[in-house]
């Protein structure tokens, strides 16, 4: 299956589209970006040079991935979401450096989150819509605020998982995620 882009999306002759992969309105791809298969790209997104975007992905209207960023597959990037790939910005700069960040397989990114550079957003986490991305997010980790902070666990699916890990709504069950008892800590009876 052929890849579809519109005729006002301007995509670089140097950057990769794979297979069945949609790229809608006013989408700017630069050279190097390379896009998976049947990826999903909304109106106004931009995907810088040398971008990597893995297989089933969305990304949604105007969200901005900037060099540096490596994403996984099936990742959902929701509206306005920005990432960031320098952490010492300034307009006149001589020795700026790129910060590289990762987005593992099947995470999803709120809609207006910022994910500042150098950080790794672990497999199957969830940010919160509005978040400030500053630290690594553990893989099924919800996360939301400014500064994100981890307030929860999801499933594959994306609910929430209760106390003891357990997805309601498909009946799967994380041990791996329980947190695991320390030295002094006492538990309540």
């Amino acid at each position: 299956m052929a890849s579809q882009i519109h005729s006002t999306a301007e995509v670089s002759d140097k950057a990769t589209i794979g297979d069945g992969t949609i790229v809608w309105h006013g989408v700017q791809i630069r050279e190097g970006a390379r896009l998976g298969r049947f990826c999903r790209i909304g109106k106004d997104a931009y995907i810088d040079a040398d971008v990597v975007l893995g297989d089933r992905c969305k990304v949604q209207n105007f969200a901005t991935i900037y060099k540096g960023v490596t994403i996984g597959n099936r990742v959902f990037i929701g509206p306005h979401v920005c990432f960031t790939n320098d952490l010492y910005p300034r307009a006149d700069s001589s020795d700026w450096n790129i910060t590289p960040t990762m987005v593992e397989d099947g995470a999803s990114i709120g809609a207006n989150a910022t994910i500042v550079c150098g950080i790794r957003i672990g497999r199957r986490a969830m940010v919160a819509a509005g978040a400030v991305v500053t630290k690594d997010v553990l893989p099924h980790s919800l996360v939301a605020g400014v500064p994100a902070r981890v307030v929860g666990w999801v499933c594959e699916c994306g609910r929430p998982l209760d106390a003891k890990m357990h997805c309601a709504h498909d009946g799967k069950t994380f041990p791996e995620l329980r947190p695991k008892r320390t030295a002094g800590s006492h538990s309540r009876k």
